[in-house]
C-alpha cells in the first residue's frame, strides 16, 4: 500500500480563512485515497502564491522528506496549477522530488510520467495557469497605468495623505494634515540648500515624521506632493507627469527647487545640524594651514571637561572653543541694531516694499526664455524634417525643452499671483527689526541648533579662526548692510562731535596780506 502527503493550497488569507477551497480540495483528496488504498500520512495546507516554491508549508515539507527518506511514495494535490505556476520551476521540483523517491501527482490531472508523451500534456498543464497569472498582471498593470493617467493615485497613500473613499466608493487620497505640514516643512528647508537631505530626515523624524530614510529619500523626488503624478516610461512612451485629481502639500516652484538643490544645481552648505552645546561653531571655522574644516572635542583635565576646535588633519591647528565662542559674540554685537534706529529701518523696508509691489513688474525675462526654447523645438523639428538629425535626437531635445518649458510657466503663474497679492508686512518687519535689536541676547539664550541657525544666515562661506578674531570673514548681503550703516552712523557721529572753539571768531580785514589801511 502507497503513503501520501495530501497538499492543499490557495492563494490568500481570505480564501484559507472565509472560502471553502481548502475544504474541498481536503474532502477530494481522502475521498480519491480511499478509492485507491492509499494511506494518508499527513494533510499539509497552504494559503501562498503557487508563482515560486518558496512558501513556509513546502519548505517545511521538503525537508521533512529529505530527513525522512523513503518514508512517502506519493504527494497528491487536485491540480497541477495546485502544484505551481511557474513552467521551469516546476519541472526543476519534480527532478528534486523524483530523487527523493517522492512522485507528485495531480488527481484530476492524472498524468504518468513514464510515459514520454504525457510530458507534453504536463507543459500544458502547468504553461496554462502561468498564462493566466501573466495576462492578469499584465491587465492590472495597464489598469492602473490609465488611472494614473487619468490623475488618480492608486496605490497606497504616500506620508503626508491618508487612502479615502467617496460617495460612489472610489478610492482617492486625501492629506493627513500632522504628517503634511512635515513634509511641507522638509521641502521648505532643503529649498534653503542649507543643510543635506539626511539632516533634515533627522529633524522631520524627530518631529514626528512617520517614515525611514530610503522612504524619505522617495519622498523628496515625488511629485505628487505638489498635485502632479508620474507616468513611468514604457516601451516606446517616454516618461512625464500629469496633473492629479488630489489636494497638493506644496507648489509645484518649490518641488523643482528642492529637485535643483538635491541635484547639485544649487549650492548645499554641509553643516552639521547635531552639535554639541559648547561646540556651535563646529562645521563653520576651516583650517588656516591646511584648508580643512576643523572638528569639535572635549579633553578631559584635572577640574572637568575643556572643549578644542581643532584640525584633523597633523598640522596641529586647535584653539580654544570658549575664547572662539566668545569672540563670535563680540563680533556679533557689531550686528545689532540700534534701538534709536530701529524705527527708521522699519520705515524704509516697508516703503521699499510697497514700491515693489506698486511698481509694474517686467516678466519679459521669462517670457524670453520661453520663446528660446520654443524656437529650439522649432530649430529642431526642421532639421528632424531635413535628415541632419535623427529621431531619437529631436526627442531629447523636445523633451528638455518641454521640462524647462514647464518649469518657467510655473515661475511665470507664480509671479502674476504674487504680483496681485499684497501682504500687510509692517507687523512682521517690525518683529523682526526689533528682534535685530537684541540679536547677540538672543543668540546666547538660543539652543545650539537655532545657534547654528543664526550662524548658517550670517556666514554663507566658512571662515578662519583669524578671520573671526579681526572681523574680516564675508557675512550675507543683510549683515553686511547693518555693519556698514552702523559704521558709517558712528563715524557721522564723531565727526559731529569736533570741538570747534579753537578757531578765530572775526574774519581778518580786506586788503593785501599783511592787511594794509
Amino acid at each position: 500500500m502507497k503513503i501520501a502527503d495530501l497538499y492543499i493550497r490557495v492563494s490568500t488569507d481570505e480564501q484559507a480563512d472565509k472560502g471553502y477551497s481548502q475544504r474541498s480540495q481536503e474532502e477530494v483528496l481522502k475521498r480519491y485515497c480511499e478509492l485507491h488504498h492509499i494511506t494518508i500520512r499527513k494533510v499539509i495546507f497552504e494559503d501562498h502564491s503557487a508563482k515560486t516554491f518558496i512558501r513556509p508549508q513546502w519548505q517545511s515539507m521538503l525537508l521533512n522528506l529529505k530527513k525522512r527518506r523513503g518514508q512517502i511514495d506519493l504527494i497528491l494535490f487536485t491540480k497541477w496549477d495546485r502544484f505551481s505556476r511557474n513552467a521551469p520551476d516546476a519541472y526543476q521540483m519534480i527532478n528534486t522530488l523524483k530523487l527523493l523517491g517522492v512522485e507528485p501527482q495531480a488527481i484530476e490531472q492524472p498524468l504518468d510520467m513514464e510515459v514520454p508523451e504525457n510530458k507534453m500534456m504536463l507543459a500544458i498543464y502547468l504553461t496554462a495557469p502561468e498564462i493566466e497569472n501573466d495576462r492578469r498582471a499584465l491587465n492590472t498593470f495597464y489598469g492602473l497605468r490609465r488611472a494614473k493617467k487619468e490623475g488618480r493615485w492608486v496605490s497606497q497613500a504616500p506620508v503626508g495623505y491618508c487612502n479615502r473613499h467617496d460617495e460612489r466608493g472610489k478610492k482617492y487620497i486625501a492629506i493627513n494634515p500632522p504628517q503634511a505640514k512635515i513634509v511641507k516643512w522638509a521641502f521648505e528647508e532643503l529649498a534653503k540648500g542649507l543643510y543635506p537631505a539626511e539632516q533634515v530626515f533627522k529633524e522631520a523624524a524627530a518631529m514626528g515624521l512617520e517614515c525611514k530614510k530610503n522612504n524619505f529619500l522617495n519622498i523628496i523626488r515625488n511629485p505628487v506632493y505638489c498635485g502632479r503624478i508620474l507616468i513611468t516610461k514604457y516601451k516606446d512612451e517616454e516618461a512625464y507627469t500629469v496633473k492629479g485629481m488630489h489636494e497638493s502639500i506644496i507648489s509645484e516652484s518649490l518641488f523643482n527647487d528642492v529637485q535643483d538643490a538635491i541635484n547639485g544645481r544649487k549650492r548645499m552648505a554641509k553643516a552639521k545640524v547635531h552639535s554639541p552645546d559648547f561646540l556651535p561653531l563646529r562645521g563653520f571655522i576651516r583650517c588656516s594651514k591646511c584648508d580643512r574644516m576643523l572638528c569639535g572635542s572635549a579633553s578631559k583635565g584635572r577640574n572637568g571637561y575643556y572643549h578644542y576646535y581643532h584640525c584633523s588633519s597633523a598640522c596641529g591647528c586647535r584653539y580654544k572653543a570658549e575664547l572662539a565662542n566668545e569672540l563670535f559674540i563680540e563680533g556679533l554685537q557689531e550686528f545689532v541694531v540700534t534701538a534709536e534706529l530701529a524705527p527708521l529701518y522699519s520705515e524704509v523696508i516697508i516703503d521699499t516694499y510697497k514700491s515693489q509691489h506698486n511698481a509694474r513688474e517686467n516678466h519679459s525675462g521669462l517670457l524670453k526664455e520661453i520663446d528660446e526654447f520654443n524656437g529650439r523645438i522649432r530649430k529642431a523639428r526642421e532639421l528632424l524634417l531635413s535628415g541632419d538629425i535623427d529621431g531619437a535626437d529631436f526627442k531629447i531635445v523636445k523633451s528638455e525643452s518641454e521640462a524647462a518649458i514647464e518649469k518657467l510657466e510655473v515661475r511665470l503663474s507664480e509671479a502674476l499671483v504674487a504680483k496681485r497679492a499684497y501682504v500687510n508686512v509692517e507687523p512682521i518687519v517690525k518683529t523682526a527689526i526689533e528682534r535685530l535689536t537684541r540679536i547677540d541676547d538672543i543668540y546666547c539664550k538660543s539652543n545650539t541648533c537655532d545657534k547654528r541657525t543664526l550662524i548658517g544666515s550670517m556666514y554663507p562661506e566658512k571662515f578662519t579662526f583669524e578671520e573671526l578674531q579681526h572681523r574680516t570673514a564675508k557675512t550675507s548681503e543683510l549683515f553686511s548692510h547693518i555693519y556698514l550703516i552702523n559704521n558709517w552712523l558712528q563715524d557721522k557721529k564723531e565727526g559731529q562731535a569736533t570741538d570747534f572753539s579753537c578757531l578765530p571768531t572775526m574774519a581778518p580785514e580786506a586788503g593785501l596780506e599783511p592787511a594794509t589801511l
